[in-house]
This record gives structure tokens, sequence and C-alpha cells, in this order.
């Protein structure tokens, strides 16, 4: 944790400029008057409507005081008759230690001014540089000066409003005048950031609580739609599978067409040859054949032959057997005839007909041998011939047998050829399918095993698309909208982590800046008490000063105690105690505080309301010593009343009307 500010009121007092003099120009009653002060304690006094008061109202102007504005309209300050009034204070910048108390100011005085018109309108001049307002408060916080703060400027009639403030009111207003609003602040901002990381960490388990939902939602989207991508992955390797399982039936179709061609190429070359033979075999029996048919057509004329010649000697056979009955006939005619022939022409006819009967039975005898010659012919013939007709027809169905073969095989060759032609048209059927395949097997890429047919493969492609078609309304970036869900889920849960991690340290360091600020605080008490007691016990009152405890910083306050007359010191407010007591008490705290208030200027006007003379005596009394005890800083008391002035040390002010306008005398020594 940082210094504490009460540490540092010390060299913030040193180095802030006391003011050196007060201008005014048609301001209120002043037409125009200088008002020199000093360090130390400055006096003004004056009967009452002489104008004392308005020199406080002037530096409150001065300053910016919210209250003075919203108190009086601006117009009613300026002076009667004028359109503009202006205030000027004259602030002391001379170098101490090396360094300015203004130190953008190169001069050894810094002159603040703020003018009024009459239109409400004003503005604000440093060193003859128009600034505006905000400028104003940053240079006067940078002093510790708060002109709304009773404790640094106390205008008239403000003493009973002192009194009448909160405890909790109180003890602001003392932490801003001693320099520990700082304390405040931080305990305020670690709260209001408490506050912010409590309300952001319940909108971030809102959030959460949100985002689960809208997460369970797309996580069912995001579910299905990774079901999508397995499905169209899974279309995707069916797909390759398939293409593959196209390539294979198609390879194995070619390997198996070329498996067929090779036999069918062997079975019509073996058919050829066989085709060859059958057709030199059968040229050979139609040759035998030709041969046989030759030869049987000259068996035939052998036998028409011998047939012939023995239906010849057949005929003579019987022709002679005729012409031998003829004969025999003859003979018995002959025999008839006999006597009518002579013997001569008997002879020559027995002759002939024994020569022609001899010739007959000769020839009979040659025929019946010739017949049994030709008998044996024809039936050698016959058996020749029978043998012949046997082997023709043998021939002839060997060769018809070789024919039908001749023509099978070429009925085969010619079939095995279309076959050939068929298959060699599949094959290249095929092996157009693999080309026109082949730039999908490129986009498959590697090759995929399977032992599936295509038809299979498609089957359940088919069935893989149609679940598609059911999750075909998913969004593409369903994916990324959950990722993006479950980062933001993931950031959400560990800003919460860090939230709560931070909540934690930052209640620790609240608890550590409220037990400072309490520290502080308590320690401030401890150090103004003896002073407020001491004050108190000059008028014969005693009395103490607590802290308030409450369960917030808001709550925790700053109790004032005070007895007179030997009663118990009881809370100051405005029912116990009468008008005189509650004045002195609130001087002795505002006393009490002088060497903790870090404004290098401090103001109270008509301190001594409701006092009897002998406590306005001994207040002043304490006024001076704490004057004196705190003389790098500017006191500037009003009092319309006489006070005796023990020394010197006080610089006397003193404020008339003549005709109608105020006047400023100066002189140091006792008030008269």
């Amino acid at each position: 944790m940082s210094k504490p500010v009460g540490e540092l009121s010390s060299r913030e007092k040193a180095f802030s400029p006391a003011i050196k003099e007060i201008i005014l120009e048609n301001f209120m009653s002043y037409e125009y008057a200088r008002i020199p002060l000093t360090d130390g304690l400055n006096l003004i006094i004056g009967p009452n409507g002489a104008g004392k008061s308005s020199v406080l109202l002037a530096i409150s102007v001065a300053f910016g005081q919210a209250y003075t504005e919203r108190s009086r309209k601006l117009s009613d300050l300026i002076r009667r008759g004028k359109d503009i009034a202006r205030v000027s204070l004259i602030f002391d910048n001379r170098e101490r230690a090396g360094r300015r108390p203004i130190p953008y100011s190169k001069s050894d005085t810094f002159m603040l001014s703020r003018y009024l018109r009459k239109d409400g309108s004003y503005w604000y001049e440093a060193d003859y540089r128009e600034i505006d307002k905000s400028e104003v408060v940053r240079l006067l916080r940078e002093f510790g000066i708060n002109p709304d703060n009773l404790l640094i400027i106390m205008h008239q009639g403000m003493i009973e409003e002192l009194g009448a403030l909160s405890s909790q009111q109180r003890l602001v207003m003392v932490e801003e005048a001693v320099g520990f609003r700082e304390y405040r602040e931080r305990i305020s901002s670690s709260e209001n950031d408490l506050k912010g990381m409590v309300s952001e960490e319940g909108s971030l388990i809102q959030l959460i609580e949100n985002a689960n939902q809208t997460i369970e939602y797309w996580k069912q989207i995001y579910d299905r739609y990774m079901e999508k991508k397995r499905l169209q992955e899974h279309r995707a390797l069916l797909e390759r599978e398939l293409v593959w399982a196209q390539e294979g039936k198609l390879a194995k179709s070619l390997q198996s067409i070329g498996e067929k061609l090779a036999a069918r190429r062997d079975a019509l070359s073996d058919l050829k040859e066989q085709h060859e033979v059958s057709g030199s075999d059968s040229e050979k029996l139609h040759r035998s054949l030709l041969d046989k048919q030759v030869e049987l057509g000259k068996l035939y004329g052998a036998v028409v032959r011998a047939e012939r010649e023995r239906a010849g000697d057949e005929a003579a056979h019987k022709a002679m057997e005729k012409l031998r009955d003829e004969l025999e006939v003859l003979r018995g005619d002959l025999s008839q005839v006999k006597a009518d022939l002579d013997q001569k022409k008997m002879k020559h006819i027995q002759e002939f007909l024994d020569f022609t009967s001899q010739r007959s039975e000769r020839d009979s005898e040659d025929a019946a041998r010739r017949k049994v010659e030709i008998d044996r012919e024809v039936a050698s013939l016959q058996a020749e011939v029978g043998g012949t007709q046997d082997s023709l027809r043998k021939t002839v169905d060997d060769y018809v047998a070789q024919r039908v073969k001749f023509e099978v095989l070429a009925y085969r060759i010619k079939l095995t050829e279309s076959e050939i032609k068929e298959l060699e048209r599949s094959e290249r059927e095929v092996k157009g399918q693999l080309e026109t395949l082949s730039s999908d097997l490129e986009k498959a890429g590697e090759r995929l095993v399977t032992e599936r047919q295509p038809y299979e493969v498609s089957e359940e492609m088919k069935l893989v698309s149609a679940q598609l078609q059911k999750l075909q309304d998913l969004p593409e970036d369903a994916e990324k909208i959950y990722k993006d869900y479950m980062g933001n889920m993931e950031g959400l849960k560990g800003k919460l982590n860090e939230l709560q991690e931070n909540r934690k340290l930052m209640l620790a360091e609240l608890e550590e800046r409220k037990k400072a600020w309490r520290n502080a605080v308590q320690s401030l008490i401890d150090e103004v008490t003896p002073v407020y007691q001491q004050v108190l016990a000059s008028v014969g009152a005693s009395g103490a000063i607590r802290l308030e405890e409450g369960d917030s910083i808001e709550e925790t306050g700053m109790q004032l105690l005070v007895g007179y007359k030997g009663a118990a010191p009881t809370v100051l407010d405005p029912y116990t105690q009468s008008g005189g007591e509650r004045s002195v008490a609130l001087v002795a705290f505002m006393l009490s505080l002088q060497s903790r208030i870090i404004s290098p200027m401090r103001a109270m006007d008509e301190f001594d309301i409701h006092m009897d003379p002998k406590n306005r005596e001994a207040i002043f009394k304490m006024i001076l010593t704490r004057s004196k005890q705190n003389p790098n800083s500017q006191h500037i008391v009003i009092t319309p009343s006489i006070i005796s002035v023990i020394d010197k040390s006080a610089h006397v002010i003193t404020v008339q009307s003549v005709h109608g306008s105020s006047e400023v005398k100066e002189f140091a020594g006792k008030a008269r």
C-alpha cells in the first residue's frame, strides 16, 4: 500500500502557496480594495455590515465554491450599478528548497482571478491567461484546498451547520481536510471494484448459465454436425471404396476375360489344327470312297458281265438242251423218216446230228463248266462286292462322320472366333471403363482393398445418403460456432475464476485498506483528542473524540463528546447543548485539527457566535496559540467582537463602511 496521505501533509504544506493579497473590484460593497494577508493569524474585524464576510466570500468565489454559487446568484455579488466584478488572489510563488509551489509559473507571484457578469456568466484567469474551472479545481486540490469543506472555510452562520453534521459527514470532512481522502477513495474504489466484481461475477454466472443453455443447444447441433461429418467422411470412404470396388471388379473381369481369351485362343488353335487334320482325313476318305466306288463299279461290271455270261451260258445250255431235245425229236422223226431218206443223206444227217449232238454235249459241258466257274466267279464277285459295299458303307460312314466332324469343327472354330471377338470387345469395353475410371481412381488416392461388390457399397451409400439427407439443414459453421461458444465458455469460466481470485485478493486488500484507514483515523483521533481536551479545559469543560464504529466505512463516523460544569461528556448534538456550548466544542475541535489540516489557508467567520465574553477570550487565546504553533499555515479569523490581543503576532485588518463603500486598513498589534 502507498504511503499514507497524512505523512505527506507536511511536504504538501511546505510547498503550498499562501495568499499574499486579495484584490476586490466592484465586488459586493467593495468598489476597489487590496487586502494583504500574511502567514500565521490574519484577524479581520469591523462592525456588522462593514463588509468583513465579503472578504471570505470573495475568496470562496475565486476558489469556485459551489455552495456560494448555489445559494446566491453570481449577478447579486456585483456591486450595484456595475456590470462586471473581479476577485483576484495573489499567491506567494517564491522558490522554496529549489522549487516553486506552482511549478509551471516562473514568477514569484501567481494571480488567480474570477470575473463575474450581470448576465450570470463568468470565467477564470491564471496570470491573465483564461482557464476553465476544472483547472482551478485541480490546482486547489493539489494544495489540499476544498472551499466547500467547513473545516477549511467556514462562512458566517455555518458553525451551526458544522454542528448539525452527522458523525459520518463529520468524519468525511475531517478526512478530506487532513489529507486522508485518498484512504476513503481507495476503500471506495476497492468497494466499487468489489461491487463491480460481484456484479460482474453475477453477470458472468448468468452468462455462463445462459451460455450453458446455448451450448447445450449447440452441443446437440454439434453432435448432429459431427454425425453428419462422420457420415460425410464415411460416404467419402464409401465413394473411394466404390471406385476401387469398381476397379477391382473391372480388373477381375479383365483378368477373367484375358484368361478366357487365352483359353479360347488356345482352343481355336487346337480346333483349327483338328479341323485341318479332319479336312485331310476327310479328303483321304473321299478319295478312298471314290476309289471304292470305282472298284465297286468295276465289280458291278464284272458281276454284270459274269451274270451276262452265265445268262448266256444258261441260254446256250438251255438252247443246247433244247437242241438236244430237238435233236432227239429229230432223231425220232428221223427214224420215222429214215425210210424216206437215202442212206447218204441219212448218214450226213446222222453225222450232222451226231456232230451237233456231240457239239451240243461238249458245249453243254463247257457251258456247265463255265457256269460253275462263272457261278464261282459271280459268288466271288458278289462276295467281293459285298465286302466292297461294306467297306464303301464304312468309308461313307467314316467320310460322313469326318465331314460332320469337319463341319462341326468349322462351326466350333467360327463360334470360338465369335466368342473371341466378343471377349475382345468385352476386353476393350472393360479397358475403356477402366480408362474412364482412371481420373476417379486418381482422386480416390491410395488403393483401398475391399472384398465387397460395387452394388453392396452402393447400397450402403444409399443408406448413408438417406441419413445425410436428414442432416442437410445443419449449418456448415456449426462446429466453429460450438467451438467458439466452448472457447467463450472456457474464457468465461477462466474469467470467472480469475474474477473470484481477484475478488478474494480485493477483499483482502480492502480489509488491509480499511485497517490502514481505521488505524490512520484512530491515530489522528489519538493525536488531536488531547488538544481538543486542552481547549475545552481552558473554558472549564471536558470532552473526547471517538470513532463511531459501523458495518461499513460509510456508516463509520466521528463523534464529539463534551461536558460542561463537571458533567460527564455526552455526544454533541443540536438538542443537548446550548448554542454557545456547541460553538465552543466545535471551535475546540477545529483548533485540535489545525496541525493536521493540509490546506495552507483556513478561515472562520464569526467563530464566537453565541459565546459569552469569557469563553470568547479563552477560545481566541487558543486560536492565537494554535496559529503560532503552525507558522506555515495561513489563518483567517473574522469577528465583529472587540478582542484583546496579548501580543503583536496577529495581522489585524479592519473593515469599515465609508459612504456606502467598504474600506480596508491594515496594521499589526493589539486590535482596537
